[in-house]
């Protein structure tokens, strides 16, 4: 649509302009050079409707350009942002500080599986951690229950019940629901210093915890994330999207964010904290939504690192139809945008940052809300073009959108590319065209969810898990039948040189790399 508003501006731009004689009548000139001919008049264009009344009527409109303007400044300004770290990803030098630390003195780590109704996925994750590669000994698994209603429970006792000295779980009865406030409340009982946290559907690799861990033995450290990577992909449509997003988010942006010693986002899984840094901040906030953003800002803010590690995966189920996946993306919109109100000011006034960290600090927060400011810009620049008072400005405006919509939104497209060709699978650039249907859905559903999030009624209301839907097949009942078998653990303890029963896991866990667009 935009398109065809372009192309008739720019034949409207192409006709004749009037020209008055001596005599005061407004002549046209031919097109193509012709001479003009005195006798054919034409009237000059009524003025606007709303200065037929009364000239103050016109200030809304000057607003209207003002506010045009800007958002078309932010606009270019994340365009620039989306192209430098891309380059950078392609061609600048990558930083991975931590890849070398192979061999050192282990120190005592928990795990920590925040969960509520986990019963399809959680016994696949707690027979991924009993098989890492990491001391026995200074390994502890603490799945956090948090009144789950399902057989979530019953899971995670039976294992708590074979491996006594390694799973501890923490069950919730009470207290204010949420994730955050699950955390809050299981992280009184956390003796170590370091604490890793996975979500219930996550699969980590054999040596993932210590990758994970390798960076947090940098004191300036304060929590450290790792990539993650879509189990399901070859499920549908929507999945092979997800997976390319995420490949772009995680291979491009993170990485890009590392490596220009910036602040990469500590995603709240697949991650870890320092328990000092996290005390030194005031502890999970009970009422985020998203507790993941919410951290990153005040620790940022005050003086801690985050490290990310992108070499070192961990593998989600992401959602597989459209009506999860929008809830998804709302809930994470309407935390970001809270965290936004809440961190900006304290990121731009903090002395621990460098002006550049500010302001990606400040750019990383309101990537949420460019979604209702390109809504608006739509509608500004389409309502000023008709309106006819400003000509010009409504052409060079939906010039500048639809040139957003064809390079500059695309500059997080090429992110998308460069991802797929960095992880090696260039068949699936077949399919960057469609990434544009998830574009818009994002577009309309955060942009939804980040208004509503500005009203203070909205803020205020109780905070539930939001728990994105499992669709893992055969979880819950392979477990029941007994399907698991058990073998023996052969992870060798330093300490002790003991070993440990090991159950195999009901789905092995493939990777997406295997799978085609």
């Amino acid at each position: 649509m935009l398109t065809m508003l372009v192309c008739c501006a720019a034949a409207v731009s192409e006709a004749p302009a009037p020209v008055t004689s001596a005599v005061g009548s407004s002549v046209a000139l031919e097109p193509y050079g012709l001479a003009t001919r005195p006798w054919v008049t034409e009237v000059e264009a009524p003025p606007p409707f709303w200065t037929r009344f009364d000239s103050r009527f016109a200030w809304p409109v000057d607003v209207m350009v003002g506010v045009l303007y800007g958002i078309i400044f932010m606009i270019c300004v994340y365009t620039v942002r989306h192209y430098w770290f891309t380059f950078n990803r392609l061609f600048g030098r990558q930083r991975n500080p931590y890849i070398a630390v192979d061999e050192t003195d282990w120190p005592e780590v928990t795990v920590l599986i925040p969960c509520h109704n986990e019963e399809a996925v959680i016994s696949t994750i707690l027979d991924a951690l009993l098989r890492v590669d990491y001391p026995a000994s200074r390994l502890r698994i603490t799945p956090v229950n948090d009144r789950s209603t399902d057989a979530t429970r019953e899971i995670i006792d039976h294992y708590a019940v074979r491996f006594p000295t390694q799973i501890l779980p923490f069950h919730r009865s009470d207290g204010p629901p949420g994730k955050a406030a699950a955390l809050k409340d299981a992280f009184t009982l956390v003796e170590s210093d370091l604490a890793l946290i996975f979500d219930a559907d996550y699969v980590p690799g054999r040596d993932l915890i210590k990758r994970l861990v390798a960076p947090l033995l940098d004191p300036e450290v304060g929590a450290v994330m790792g990539r993650v990577v879509p189990l399901n992909t070859p499920r549908n449509l929507l999945t092979r999207l997800l997976d390319m997003e995420r490949a772009g988010g995680y291979q491009v942006d993170q990485q890009a964010r590392m490596n220009l010693d910036l602040i990469p986002q500590y995603g709240g899984t697949v991650g870890g904290v320092r328990l000092s840094a996290l005390n030194s901040v005031g502890g999970w906030r009970p009422s985020s939504l998203t507790e993941d953003t919410d951290l990153t800002c005040r620790l940022v803010a005050g003086g801690w690192k985050v490290a990310y590690s992108n070499r070192y995966e961990c593998y989600e189920e992401v959602p597989e139809t459209w009506p999860v996946r929008i809830r998804q993306i709302k809930r994470w919109a309407r935390g970001h945008t809270d965290a936004a109100l809440r961190y900006v000011p304290l990121l731009l006034i903090s002395r621990h940052l460098r002006w550049r960290e500010r302001l990606d600090g400040t750019l990383l927060m309101g990537i949420y809300l460019m979604s209702p400011l390109l809504i608006i810009g739509w509608l500004i620049a389409i309502a000023l073009f008709y309106l006819g008072e400003h000509a010009l400005h409504g052409l060079v405006a939906i010039l500048a959108v639809a040139s957003y919509n064809t390079l500059g939104n695309f500059a997080a497209f090429f992110e998308i590319a460069a991802a797929v060709r960095l992880d090696g699978h260039r068949h699936r650039i077949r399919l960057l065209p469609l990434v544009l249907v998830g574009f818009l859905v994002s577009l309309f559903s955060t942009g939804r969810a980040a208004v509503s999030q500005l009203r203070p009624r909205k803020r205020r209301r109780d905070i539930v898990w939001h728990k994105t839907e499992r669709f893992r097949e055969n979880g819950l009942e392979a477990w029941r039948n007994g399907q698991i078998e058990e073998t023996t653990n052969e992870r060798d303890d330093e300490s002790t040189n003991r070993g440990a029963d090991e159950r195999m896991s009901t789905s092995a866990p493939f990777s997406p790399r295997q799978s085609t667009a």
